[in-house]
């Protein structure tokens, strides 16, 4: 099957994080205008977008982006779809019989209608502490998640979940569409921009669905 891209487009005054610092696209030459060529200038935080959490986001002493192990990002998957409108518990969890090792991904309803709101969302799908220490007593080694956060803005969990999750060595991927991928396995591909003693990093991802996928 053809691979599927996962990713937000990264654009001119998009949706962030509250205390997080806004996004500028700017064009600053333009053939339009004289220029001999066309070249953009960005602004933005590392958490815009599909982004990938690195432990120093809340640890000073864990390792920056660009000590990430590829194989935390890229090789076989699964995407759960979870129902809940609310927030992904530990019964659905526990239901889709979620192994150590794996790397999962969380399809909630976020993918898509979180994207298409103009204003951050404060309530969007996101884990339970319970869910968090249950995928850290399963040692997974990924979990992704469809906005921008893996903990809950208006749940005020954020902290714990991150805490949760990072400390028990499982890398974060959040700010995912997953609108178009289906439940069950595939192969993950998610490179994060390598950038020096960064908490954080923009990335590109994709998945292509293998057999059992529906």
């Amino acid at each position: 099957m053809d691979w599927i891209d996962i990713s937000v487009s990264i654009r001119d005054g998009m949706v962030h994080w509250p205390d997080n610092p806004p996004i500028v696209v700017e064009r600053v030459m333009d053939m339009a205008h004289g220029d001999a060529a066309n070249v953009s200038k960005i602004s933005l935080g590392v958490h815009t977008g599909t982004h990938v959490d690195a432990p120093i986001h809340f640890d000073p002493k864990g390792a920056a982006i660009d000590k990430v192990p590829l194989d935390a990002l890229c090789g076989p998957a699964r995407v759960i779809a979870i129902a809940n409108p609310r927030e992904v518990t530990l019964v659905e969890l526990t239901e889709a019989n979620v192994q150590g090792g794996e790397r999962i991904l969380l399809r909630t309803k976020n993918s898509p209608a979180a994207w298409k709101q103009k204003t951050f969302v404060p309530d969007a799908v996101h884990l339970t502490l319970e869910a968090a220490n249950f995928l850290a007593e399963c040692e997974v080694k990924t979990v992704g998640i469809d906005y921008l956060s893996v903990g809950g803005f208006a749940a005020q969990n954020g902290e714990e979940v991150h805490h949760v999750l990072l400390e028990a060595g499982i890398w974060i991927i959040e700010g995912l569409d997953l609108t178009n991928a289906p439940p069950g396995p595939c192969e993950l591909m998610c490179l994060p921009l390598k950038i020096e003693g960064a908490d954080g990093a923009p990335a590109r991802a994709f998945v292509r669905p293998t057999r059992g996928a529906r």
